[in-house]
């Protein structure tokens, strides 16, 4: 009888445990959720450093890339990150958004943080193959940062869309002329690339050898199926009511970073 009781107690106290440790998690996670701007159209300035002839002139040539290649190319500047690395933050606001078509993941996100004095180029997985990270790379180091660097964002921005734009749609051959695109076969990898891989090694190895970590981690992602299901997508960058979505792309994490 004594017995019997000790294991209903303990058995409600792992229950209480189990269930603490999920509003722990649940808490966490809302705690460090992140608040992106909404996606309003093919420019985002929530930091507001885009003169307007500058967004006047890089707009229309936004708009023609996806018309002539389905490529949906947006790009955005926030007032913060919110605590975050901007590659992590990249890939979150490019799910978020949902940019490309969901069928080719040909999205693309120029993403500028001044304050934190950092700029990334995300890319979906389809274009991977064609704006490699070596060459969001170059486009960063030779054609964004240097006017950053000198107060110029208008000019940084409106020169890293040119470039992003010539390598998407002009064959190598012809990019590979210009000095500022010419890819150098000695850069070596971006660091945050080995830090994904030994996160992903250590997500694994715990998936491995902890039962516990992975019984929350496949609630987690069971919970986040369920939610994002109900939700639907759209193809093209326009809404039955007028205004401008993403269409249902996602991005893996390639692409490149770079500060001033």
């Amino acid at each position: 009888m004594a017995a019997g009781c000790t294991s209903l107690l303990l058995a409600r106290g792992g229950l209480r445990l189990t269930i603490a440790c999920i509003a722990l998690v649940s808490t966490a996670l809302a705690l460090f959720a992140v608040n992106f701007p909404a996606l309003t159209g093919r420019i985002v300035d929530q930091a507001n450093i885009i003169a307007t002839d500058t967004r006047n002139s890089i707009e229309p040539k936004l708009a023609d890339l996806e018309v002539k290649s389905g490529i949906q190319f947006v790009v955005a500047t926030v007032t913060s990150l919110e605590g975050q690395e901007i590659e992590p933050y990249a890939n979150e606001l490019f799910r978020t958004w949902k940019l490309g078509e969901k069928t080719k993941n040909n999205g693309l996100l120029l993403l500028i943080a001044p304050n934190e004095r950092r700029v990334r180029i995300e890319v979906g997985y389809g274009l991977e193959g064609t704006l490699t990270d070596a060459l969001s790379k170059v486009i960063i180091t030779n054609a964004i940062t240097p006017r950053f660097k000198a107060g110029d964002f208008s000019g940084g921005i409106s020169r890293g869309v040119d470039d992003i734009i010539t390598v998407l749609t002009t064959d190598a051959s012809e990019w590979q002329k210009r000095p500022t695109l010419r890819l150098d076969n000695q850069q070596t990898s971006d660091p945050a690339n080995w830090l994904l891989i030994a996160a992903l090694i250590a997500l694994v190895t715990l998936l491995i050898v902890s039962p516990g970590f992975r019984w929350l981690f496949m609630n987690l992602v069971l919970n986040i199926v369920f939610n994002s299901g109900g939700s639907s997508s759209s193809s093209g960058g326009s809404s039955g009511g007028g205004g401008f979505s993403g269409g249902g792309g996602s991005s893996g994490g390639g692409g490149a970073s770079g500060s001033w």
